[in-house]
């Protein structure tokens, strides 16, 4: 976790765009800023709309900045090609950022977690760890969370699930895909290119195995919540169909990293992906559905607040964040 604090003068000081007469149950998008002494723009940092009767949030969790897109992104291509699309998306072509968006499903009277964020667990990334800090000034208990998902066991999904060696969600129940368990907490991952996010799992997921339970696709995590095979950027990687009062939301996890790159060119390789030609595989499957049904999305490191839609493009997808059509 950051230093940062977020106290209640100063998480609406520097928004000023708060309406201060909405509330959770008039369905609009309500943004939640922050201000302080954090190197980022002021940026909203909880996002918060109506899918049906349940409630969806999404957290800032930070983010990082770094060198790429390539050859994080296309390591199969050419710096020139990945350069050039970035450069025609009006982006950087040598510097990027990468941020991290827990997602909170209220359906009725669970409280759903969709992975747990940073943590204070990851150490290198000091603009990241906040979920926690936001939840409680947005009114939202620790404690209270019912479920926590983990769609995968990299350090940014699970470097949140223990603070100061105890759990931090400590009356929820844990679930996550049996493969995804079974790979990290192999032994063997201890050591080579695995070893650093296997000794996470180590500290951060193994003190909660009695509490973990494994679902695969097709599974309801509770009613109106159901899991999709989203395998590829690591062996038991998840995505999550929501649907309340026929309204519908896929949260895509890190099916894709990028919403230029990985959307436009969902064959380029991807550096975090495991098994690359599994994950683009996923990718133009889970997005093409997407697209196809015009329903929004969530994706973890999409452009915060994270939500969106897809347009087929060619061979890939066009994305289109979301606006005011969830706050209608």
């Amino acid at each position: 976790m950051t230093n940062t604090s977020f106290s209640r003068r100063t998480l609406f000081k520097g928004a000023g765009l708060i309406a201060t007469g909405a509330t959770a149950s008039t369905g609009f998008v309500q943004p939640v800023f922050a201000e302080g002494n954090s190197p980022f723009p002021v940026r909203p940092i909880a996002n918060r709309f109506k899918l049906g009767s349940f409630e969806v949030t999404t957290f800032f969790d930070g983010a990082v900045q770094l060198d790429g897109p390539h050859p994080i992104f296309g390591q199969n291509v050419s710096a020139a090609d990945v350069q050039k699309l970035a450069r025609e998306n009006f982006l950087p072509e040598k510097r990027m950022e990468i941020g991290f968006t827990p997602t909170l499903v209220r359906a009725g009277d669970n409280l759903v977690l969709f992975d747990a964020g940073n943590g204070d667990s990851t150490g290198r990334r000091p603009n990241a760890g906040n979920l926690v800090s936001i939840m409680k000034h947005i009114g939202i208990s620790p404690d209270d969370i019912t479920h926590v998902v983990i769609t995968h066991m990299h350090p940014d999904h699970i470097g949140g699930l223990m603070e100061g060696g105890k759990p931090t969600f400590k009356n929820a129940a844990y679930i996550t895909n049996a493969s995804e368990f079974d790979f990290w907490t192999a032994k063997e991952r201890l050591s080579g290119g695995t070893e650093r996010t296997a000794k996470l799992v180590q500290s951060n997921v193994k003190p909660l195995s009695e509490k973990f339970s494994f679902i695969k696709a097709g599974d309801d995590i509770v009613n109106g919540i159901t899991t999709l095979e989203a395998a590829g950027h690591t062996p038991g990687h998840m995505a999550v169909h929501v649907e309340s009062e026929g309204d519908r939301l896929v949260l895509i996890a890190d099916a894709t990293n990028h919403h230029v790159v990985s959307l436009q060119r969902p064959d380029w390789h991807v550096r975090f992906d495991m098994d690359k030609q599994k994950a683009a595989h996923t990718r133009k499957n889970l997005l093409g559905m997407i697209a196809a049904d015009r329903i929004p999305f969530i994706g973890y490191h999409m452009p915060f607040p994270s939500v969106g839609y897809l347009e087929a493009k060619g061979a890939g997808f066009r994305y289109e964040a979301a606006s005011y059509q969830l706050g209608l």
